[in-house]
C-alpha cells in the first residue's frame, strides 16, 4: 500500500501472511520442531582398508537414530556422488564410489523420503573428505579428516510430505548479513514470516548464495535465523562466501563447506529434482566469474543422466546462468549457460537466481540484445526466475517501525521470499513481500516531466537528496503523452498484462517498458519507478531507472482539476489478478 503523507510517499506494510501461506495438504500434523526428523551422517570410524574408493549403505533409519540396525533395510536405486561420478545403491542399499582428496560424498534425497537435519534445521545428507585439513585460512576452513572412513552411510526416514506432488519450495535469496545489526534485520523481516508458515516442510528452504556478506564468522549466526523455520534448510555459495585469503581455488570455499555444506549437490521431492549448482568461480589473484569448474560440469553431467526426462528439473544458482540486470556482463552470468542448456534440452526446466538484488521473471522465448552478443544465447529455452534477496538493496535505506530498512531493490522490488508452487510437473511462482500479504505484488507511481527533471538534477547524490514535493500532484500543462501512471509488478513478465481504470472509467491496458523482444536495456528516468526513486536517492541505496516488469500508462489530457483515482489489476501468466489503487491530483 502507498500513502502520501506531508511531501511524500510513505511505504506502508500491512496485513498478514494469508492461509494458503501457513497450511498445504501434506504438511505434518505436528508441529515441526516435535516431528522433524534429526541426525546425522554415519561415518564409521576407520581407516577403510582401501584408501582408494569409498563406500556405504543408504537405509531406511525407522527408529531415527542415525545408525543402521540390524531390522533397517537398505534402500535400493538412490543416487550418491563423490561430487565427480555417480553412482546408485543396489538392491541391499550399498554403493561404492573412486576416492579422491578434498571430495564431498553425498546422497541424492529419493522422493518419499527425508535425510535428516541437525538441530539448526540444516539437512545433513554430505561427508567432507580432506586428510589434512585446509591451508592457514582466517575463518578456519576444514579441519584434518584424516584417512578414509570405513564406511559413510546416509540415514533416510520415509515421508509423506516430500512424496506429495504437490510442493512449495521456499527460496531465499542473499541474506547477505555483514555485522550482527544486519542479523537482526534479517531476523525481524523474512525469517519472522518464514517461522509463521509451515506449507514447505517437504521441500525446504535453499537460500541461494551469498548467505554472510564476507564475514564467514556470522554462519553460526545465519544458523541461528534457519533454526526458526518449519522446515528443512539448504544452502548455496555466493560470491561473498568465499575465503578470500586462500592461496589456490580448490580451498576458496573450504569455510562455507565446514559450516553449511557442499558446494553443489542434488535432492528430490514430489516429481522434481532440484539441482543446486555453485555458479561462482574465484581464480586465486583474479575477481569472482560466474562460471563451473569442470569437475562440477562432469558431476552435473552424470546426475542428470539419473534422472528420469518426465521429472521437472529445477537448476538453482547464485550467479544466474542468465539475467535482464547484468545481461551485458559476462561476469555476472554462467559462462558454460550453452551447455547446460543442451544437457536440459527436451527437459521440464526452470532456472533460479539471485546475486543481482532484483526480481526477475524471465519467460521462455525471452530475448535481450546483451545475451546474443556476451554469452551467444538468442532466447531463453525456459524459464528464468531471479529470486530478489532476503537483505534487499543490502539492508539500505530507511529503517522502519518493524525492525529493519526500506531497502528496495535495483529494480523498485521490496525484499521478500519467492516460493515454488510445483503440482506435478506445473510450476507456479510467487513472491511474498517482507512483513505483507500474498496480496502486495506492486508499486504505483506518477512519472511527470517535474518527477524527471527532479531525477536528473540528483541522481548524482544518492542519499543526499531532498525530498521530492507532493509526488502525486500532476499539472494541467503536463497531462498526456508525458506523464505516465507507473504500475511496477514485481512478478510481471511476459504473457502478464495491467490494466487501469481512472475514475471508474473503462479499463486501458498499460505498456511494458521493457518487452524483452531482443532490446536493449532501457535505462534512466523515464523508464525508472518513481516510487522506489524518491525513497533511494533521499535514503540511499541503489536507483530503479531500470526494470523488466515495470509498466506505464498515459494519464489522459483531459482530466479535470482535482482528485482522480486509478484502480489497477496485474494478470500474471498464470491468470492470477491483483488489484490496488492510487490515489493523485491535477492541480496548478
Amino acid at each position: 500500500m502507498l500513502a502520501l503523507t506531508g511531501g511524500g510517499l510513505a511505504l506502508v506494510l500491512t496485513g498478514t501472511l494469508l492461509p494458503s501461506a501457513t497450511a498445504a495438504p501434506g504438511a505434518h500434523d505436528r508441529p515441526w520442531a516435535e516431528s522433524a526428523y534429526r541426525g546425522s551422517v554415519d561415518v564409521v570410524a576407520g581407516p577403510a582398508e582401501d584408501q582408494q574408493t569409498i563406500d556405504g549403505v543408504v537405509f531406511v533409519d525407522k527408529d531415527q537414530d542415525s545408525v543402521q540396525d540390524r531390522k533397517e533395510r537398505g534402500l535400493r536405486g538412490v543416487t550418491v556422488t563423490n561430487g565427480r561420478d555417480v553412482t546408485t545403491t543396489d538392491r541391499r542399499g550399498r554403493y561404492e564410489l573412486p576416492a579422491f582428496d578434498n571430495m564431498t560424498v553425498s546422497v541424492t534425497q529419493p522422493r518419499g523420503y527425508q535425510v535428516p537435519v541437525d538441530d539448526d534445521n540444516v539437512a545433513q545428507f554430505f561427508y567432507h573428505h580432506l586428510p589434512e585439513g585446509s591451508p592457514e585460512l582466517r575463518y578456519g576452513g576444514l579441519e584434518p579428516t584424516g584417512p578414509l572412513p570405513e564406511a559413510v552411510n546416509f540415514p533416510l526416514a520415509k515421508s509423506k510430505a516430500t512424496r506429495t506432488a504437490d510442493q512449495h519450495c521456499l527460496i531465499g535469496g542473499d541474506i547477505q548479513t555483514y555485522n550482527q545489526d544486519e542479523v537482526e534485520y534479517a531476523r525481524n523481516g523474512a525469517f519472522t514470516d518464514l517461522a509463521a508458515r509451515t506449507d514447505y516442510t517437504g521441500c525446504g528452504a535453499l537460500f541461494i548464495g551469498d548467505v554472510v556478506g564476507d564475514d564467514l564468522s556470522l554462519y553460526p549466526q545465519t544458523r541461528e535465523l534457519v533454526g526458526m523455520l518449519n522446515g528443512p534448510a539448504r544452502f548455496l555459495p555466493g560470491n561473498h562466501d568465499l575465503d578470500y585469503d586462500a592461496t589456490s581455488s580448490e580451498h576458496t570455499f573450504d569455510t562455507y563447506r565446514a559450516e553449511i555444506g557442499p558446494e553443489y549437490y542434488s535432492y528430490d521431492v514430489g516429481r522434481a529434482h532440484v539441482v543446486a549448482l555453485n555458479t561462482v568461480e574465484y581464480p586465486v589473484g583474479s575477481s569472482y566469474t560466474g562460471a563451473l569448474d569442470e569437475r562440477q560440469l562432469e558431476w552435473l553431467r552424470n546426475d542428470l543422466a539419473q534422472v528420469p526426462r518426465h521429472k521437472l528439473v529445477v537448476i538453482a544458482a547464485h550467479i544466474p546462468l542468465l539475467d535482464y540486470a547484468d545481461q551485458g556482463s559476462s561476469k555476472h552470468q554462467v559462462a558454460q549457460v550453452e551447455e547446460i542448456y543442451e544437457l536440459l534440452e527436451g527437459r521440464r526446466a526452470i532456472a533460479l537466481g539471485g546475486h543481482t538484488h532484483s526480481l526477475e521473471n524471465l519467460r521462455e522465448g525471452d530475448s535481450l540484445e546483451g545475451w546474443s552478443e556476451v554469452m551467444g544465447v538468442d532466447e531463453l529455452p525456459f524459464p528464468h526466475i531471479t529470486a530478489g534477496a532476503i537483505s534487499g538493496d543490502w539492508y539500505s535505506g530507511d529503517l522502519l517501525p518493524q525492525g529493519y530498512p526500506t531497502a528496495l531493490q535495483r529494480d523498485g522490488g521490496q525484499p521478500g521470499v519467492l516460493t515454488l508452487d510445483i503440482k506435478g510437473h506445473r510450476v507456479q511462482e510467487r513472491f511474498t513481500v517482507r512483513g505483507a500479504d500474498e496480496s502486495h505484488q506492486m508499486a504505483l507511481g506518477v512519472n511527470t516531466p517535474r518527477y524527471r527533471e527532479w531525477f536528473a538534477a540528483h541522481r548524482s547524490a544518492v542519499g543526499s537528496a531532498p525530498e521530492y514535493a507532493d509526488p502525486l500532484v500532476v499539472s494541467p500543462a503536463d497531462l498526456g503523452d508525458t506523464t505516465w501512471l507507473t504500475t511496477n509488478f514485481w512478478m510481471g513478465g511476459t504473457g502478464s498484462t495491467v490494466t487501469a481504470t481512472i475514475d471508474g472509467g473503462e479499463p486501458v491496458e498499460a505498456v511494458r517498458t521493457q518487452p524483452m523482444q531482443g532490446e536493449g536495456q532501457k535505462i534512466g528516468a523515464e523508464w525508472s519507478d518513481p516510487v522506489a526513486v524518491q525513497q533511494q536517492l533521499v535514503h540511499g541505496g541503489s536507483v530503479a531507472e531500470r526494470s523488466m516488469h515495470l509498466w506505464r500508462l498515459e494519464l489522459p489530457a483531459d482530466l479535470a482539476s482535482g482528485e482522480h483515482t486509478a484502480e489497477v489489476t496485474a494478470t500474471d501468466v498464470h491468470g492470477r489478478q491483483f488489484t490496488d489503487t492510487l490515489t493523485f491530483e491535477v492541480t496548478e
